[in-house]
């Protein structure tokens, strides 16, 4: 089984979302279908970026680092053509 972290990014005002999943396909879903608190006023949601891993652990700690200061300057670096 693989492990995922995505990035998510609001069509409505462009902000991103990071979070892992063992279910990609369903967890896109129910981020679009409003079924998560944190995400539902900001619907639609486009996948952006993700990457797989083989244990949870791994992901886990790849989705915290993305989500610090030098995780965030790392996504624009990384998808720096995708924001232009």
């Amino acid at each position: 089984m693989f492990y995922y972290i995505y990035i998510l990014r609001s069509l409505k005002n462009n902000s991103l979302y990071i979070g892992y999943t063992a279910d990609l396909k369903k967890r896109f879903y129910r981020h679009n279908a409003g079924l998560n608190k944190a995400t539902k006023p900001f619907i639609p949601y486009q996948l952006i970026h993700y990457e797989a891993f083989l244990n949870r652990v791994d992901a886990k700690r790849r989705e915290v680092y993305l989500k610090s200061g030098w995780g965030i300057k790392s996504i624009h670096k990384m998808l720096e053509r995708y924001f232009i």
